[in-house]
């Protein structure tokens, strides 16, 4: 659906701009815009893989191991129908210790096959699990120490203080994790009282 929208709107501004004459400015956006694209993407690209690097770092050394020991308890008793040992608590552990390093796009396959696992454990349901729900919530107000994505793009355009969105980020990032989980908590409590 949302390829047919970009579809619709492109044609629309292209039939626009032959009407008003103004084909010789769509062009230029056109191949300024590519240019962009290009100059972020290498700039995203080269923090992407520096901090892709330190998460395998952390990975060889031992690190997200102990990171992973350090949250269990509060992730266990975010998801207390989760088996401790169970694979879906190790990629829900990585997931957001990815997502705390500001690493969406590695973040990103390890919340799918966590969402797989909780999945099987659900039973094969077509609704979610409460797990699953409370991890949807917590991915995407995801607390986020280093945003990495961001640094990358005030980088690339120069900004005299690319990291001064560090402490910012974290605050906001908090507020939203904790405000997930309370209101993750308040729907399935609501929720069992009526059932």
């Amino acid at each position: 659906m949302v390829n047919y929208i970009w579809v619709i709107m492109t044609v629309a501004g292209i039939v626009f701009a032959l009407f008003n004459g103004t084909m010789g400015e769509v062009n230029k956006a056109v191949f300024d815009g590519a240019k962009e694209a290009v100059t972020l993407c290498i700039g995203l690209i080269s923090v992407l893989v520096f901090w892709l690097g330190m998460m395998r770092i952390a990975q060889e050394s031992g690190l997200l191991d102990k990171l992973s020991k350090l949250f269990r308890p509060l992730v266990k008793r975010l998801f207390p129908e989760v088996p401790v040992h169970h694979p879906a608590m190790g990629y829900m552990l990585s997931n957001m210790i990815s997502n705390m390093f500001g690493l969406g796009n590695a973040a990103t396959p390890l919340g799918i096959k966590a969402m797989e696992e909780l999945q099987k454990l659900n039973g094969g349901k077509d609704t979610a699990s409460r797990s699953m729900v409370t991890f949807l919530a917590i991915n995407t107000a995801s607390i986020t120490i280093v945003p990495t994505t961001v640094i990358a793009i005030r980088m690339t355009y120069h900004s005299a203080a690319p990291t001064e969105i560090v402490v910012p980020t974290i605050i906001a990032t908090v507020l939203s994790a904790v405000s997930a989980v309370l209101i993750d908590r308040y729907f399935y409590y609501r929720k069992s009282r009526k059932g």
